[in-house]
């Protein structure tokens, strides 16, 4: 009897981390399956950054959940938006259509989580999909990975100049100033996540963000700018060698403690 064929697949985000791990693996395992969970709902910027990475990699991408996007899902969840305590849209965009992909299917899934990075863990506990991960195995930081973007041509997304993380343009793991951008960077898509938290036909209303509508947060813009600079300003004070995407990013995180789900935001 044949021995059952291994497949290998890695999953691309729209993030620096997971398109780093793509640059460096991509010649070594040329058998790698590239799949990307689309939820309907990404950044513009996120599809181009794909289109570069399939052009300058000369690789396929697999584009799952292209039938069934984020309003048959929520439509299914009468209406509840997702949140931190009620991730339906990573269990139902991202787990389950890669589950589906692999099938029953023995698979090593390489994730992008890096050796810097004190988080690991999977999202799939289905036996026959094996996680590995090749940054914390050769001990690569967030520089490498920088590095690798930048040797490759590749580069960062360009929406890391006001966000740090991939996902969808109404993600509730953005932090205010990334919402008050997005206002600014696609006022269409802001609409769109206005839309989507008013008041439903039975009267409920649901909010991105807890406590706050995103108009009533679109009204202190001034104010949460302000801050943001001032906390930019602090941040190149006090590593003047950082790139203006590493600033912004140690500047986000520390506004928050709530890791993100990685399956969105490598």
């Amino acid at each position: 009897m044949a021995k059952k064929t291994v497949r290998h697949i890695l999953g691309l985000s729209g993030g620096k981390d997971s398109t780093a791990l793509a640059i460096l693996l991509h010649k070594e395992i040329p058998e790698i399956e590239y799949f990307f969970c689309d939820t309907h709902k990404e950044l513009p910027e996120t599809y181009e950054y794909l289109d570069r990475i399939k052009a300058r990699l000369g690789i396929k991408i697999h584009y799952l959940s292209e039938k069934r996007g984020f309003d048959h899902w929520l439509t299914i969840h009468d209406g509840l938006l997702p949140s931190p305590q009620m991730r339906w849209c990573t269990v139902k965009m991202k787990i389950k259509p890669l589950e589906d992909f692999v099938g029953d299917d023995e698979a090593v899934s390489y994730i992008g989580i890096r050796a810097d990075e004190n988080r690991d863990g999977y999202i799939s506990t289905k036996p026959n999909i094996k996680p590995v991960f090749p940054f914390k195995e050769k001990g690569l930081v967030k520089a490498d990975i920088i590095q690798l973007l930048e040797d490759s041509g590749i580069g960062l997304p360009d929406y890391y100049r006001w966000r740090s993380r991939s996902g969808c343009f109404f993600c509730f793991f953005q932090r205010k100033y990334e919402w008050v951008m997005l206002a600014q960077e696609h006022p269409d898509l802001f609409q769109k996540a206005v839309e989507y938290e008013s008041n439903h036909k039975d009267g409920r209303t649901y909010t991105w963000n807890q406590g706050e509508s995103l108009l009533e947060l679109l009204a202190r813009k001034d104010e949460i700018i302000a801050e943001h600079e001032k906390a930019m300003i602090k941040e190149k004070k006090t590593a003047p060698n950082k790139t203006l995407a590493e600033a912004l990013e140690e500047v986000l995180d520390s506004e928050d403690d709530e890791q993100p789900c990685f399956a969105c935001h490598l």
